[in-house]
């Protein structure tokens, strides 16, 4: 009996590792923080059923993103990471490449019933997922698609709110999209080693002047300016704690970098949310402890 419990454990783990599901938090909180600034509520049992349907769509599409990043990396991971699922046995290449596809389908499925707009939202991040996963190891600028992925989730999580998108959700979407640019040009560095160029690390400041420029973009006239400067505070002390393991050590953490970053992702979203919502601030907090939780069991990378 003990192989048996051994082999299922083995398999569960491998599922684990090629979901990345350490930054699960991180999709959850993108799509709290998009409804929030869409304006969306969390009162009737149709917005609750709505926002239950998106994470559940969020997260399958994520989990199949991860799992076809794999299937289209095998040969790089042979070379670079052989202890991923696929290279060192746990899986074989076809049974990922069901499971992504399936997890691509059904995410599409919770998701695409609600509006048109939703509809466009998540056939665009699907088709951007894809993209990613086939071109990221072949050219400099799959950072951008990296950042369009997630762009395009804010998107989606607004259009399901409310059925429209305006001006707090589509920045909050770009500024996102230069966090995960200045993240991800580290993170292509993870495996293989080599110089990292600092200039697109100062993306990673541009949510910082948004937080302050979107109560006045909305035409807010009650702004709670102290839950901003302690979401600031936050997320500054955090994004340069995790850029130090990079730029400030005697030998780069690449590493340590990236994680830290990738579960700053729910800092970035509390910080944008803030002045919307105080009161969803213990729900950031705790996604975040989760994040970090999470990532001392399964790698975020």
């Amino acid at each position: 009996m003990r192989p048996k419990r051994d082999s299922s454990y083995g398999c569960v783990k491998a599922l684990l590792l090629l979901g990345r599901v350490s930054n699960l938090p991180t999709v959850w909180s993108n799509c709290l923080a998009a409804w929030l600034l869409a304006g969306g509520a969390l009162v009737e049992s149709a917005d609750v059923q709505r926002f239950a349907w998106l994470i559940a769509g969020a997260t399958l599409l994520f989990l199949a993103g991860m799992f076809l990043n794999d299937a289209f990396d095998v040969q790089f991971d042979r070379e670079h990471r052989s202890g991923r699922p696929i290279p060192s046995g746990a899986i074989s290449v076809k049974a990922v490449w069901v499971l992504g596809i399936g997890q691509l389908l059904l995410g599409l499925g919770c998701l695409v019933w609600v509006n048109t707009l939703a509809t466009l939202c998540a056939l665009g991040l699907a088709g951007s997922i894809l993209v990613y996963d086939w071109l990221h190891k072949r050219t400099a600028w799959s950072p951008l698609l990296m950042g369009l992925c997630r762009l395009l989730l804010y998107l989606l999580a607004g259009a399901t709110a409310t059925g429209s998108l305006g001006l707090t959700v589509v920045l909050s979407a770009v500024a996102l999209w230069a966090y995960i640019v200045g993240l991800s040009n580290i993170a292509r560095r993870e495996a293989t080693g080599g110089r990292v160029n600092s200039w697109p690390c100062w993306l990673l400041g541009l949510p910082l002047a948004l937080a302050f420029a979107l109560p006045y973009c909305h035409g807010d006239a009650d702004v709670a300016w102290r839950g901003v400067m302690v979401a600031a505070g936050l997320y500054a002390l955090w994004t340069v704690r995790s850029l130090l393991f990079t730029f400030k050590s005697m030998m780069p953490q690449h590493g340590r970098t990236v994680s830290g970053l990738l579960a700053g992702i729910v800092l970035f979203d509390f910080l944008l949310a803030a002045n919307q919502d105080m009161q969803m601030g213990i729900v950031f907090f705790g996604l975040f402890g989760l994040a970090l939780l999470f990532q001392r069991y399964i790698p975020a990378t």
